[in-house]
């Protein structure tokens, strides 16, 4: 079971970007999240296709599992 946080943000042209972190530490501290998306904003540290991200939009912790299957 692999867990990923993804921080989704606005850029310059409305388009929704995903930074993602894996396995993150649990439980997610939202305060932290939040000033951790607050200064990847004001960085400008990120720069997608569609122009840089000028807004957090959300996060989520996304849980995938794979089973092998026996051929």
């Amino acid at each position: 079971m692999a867990k990923t946080l993804e921080m989704l943000f606005t850029n310059e042209d409305g388009k929704t970007a995903t930074v993602s972190i894996e396995n993150p530490k649990e439980p997610v501290d939202s305060v932290a999240l939040s000033a951790a998306m607050d200064a990847i904003v004001a960085s400008n540290a990120f720069l997608t296709p569609s122009g840089a991200i000028v807004a957090k939009k959300g996060a989520r912790v996304v849980e995938r599992n794979v089973e092998d299957v026996e051929l």
